[in-house]
């Protein structure tokens, strides 16, 4: 099972994300695609499996990953203050891996709903939901 965390900005969430699944996912292969090298390395330190930087490693991840996890984000052109191209998000859009999605009210989209969630408890449903997906 291949899992494709994406993330932008400073990686925060992926890292949180490959930490987590790290202790609980253990026979998955954990790759990392961050929109810039501050997130990739950020997801690295977490102990992802393999991590690579900018539009064309989305690209070429999503169409080889079994699951893909990050924020709502990912999926919307422009979002996490630009740094997700319009490329990006088509491709994880049209990936065939079952898609994860951390719902966080940034830039402008707003998600009803989850505004009384921590971040810590969005992290745990959905390396749940991950973790779920590779039972299957």
């Amino acid at each position: 099972m291949n899992i494709l965390v994406v993330d932008a900005q400073g990686g925060g969430i992926g890292k949180q994300l490959i930490s987590s699944m790290k202790q609980s996912i253990s026979s998955a292969a954990i790759w990392a695609v961050g929109t810039n090298v501050t997130a990739t390395t950020a997801m690295l330190k977490a102990g992802a499996d393999q991590a690579a930087t900018g539009e064309n490693a989305v690209v070429v991840a999503a169409r080889k990953a079994d699951v893909i996890v990050g924020p709502v984000g990912i999926v919307i052109a422009d979002s996490l203050f630009g740094e997700i191209t319009p490329v990006m998000a088509k491709a994880i859009a049209q990936s065939d891996a079952k898609r994860v999605f951390i719902p966080f009210n940034h830039c402008d989209n707003i998600i009803v709903g989850v505004s009384s969630y921590s971040t810590g408890k969005l992290i745990q449903e959905a390396v749940e939901q991950v973790r779920k997906l590779c039972q299957e």
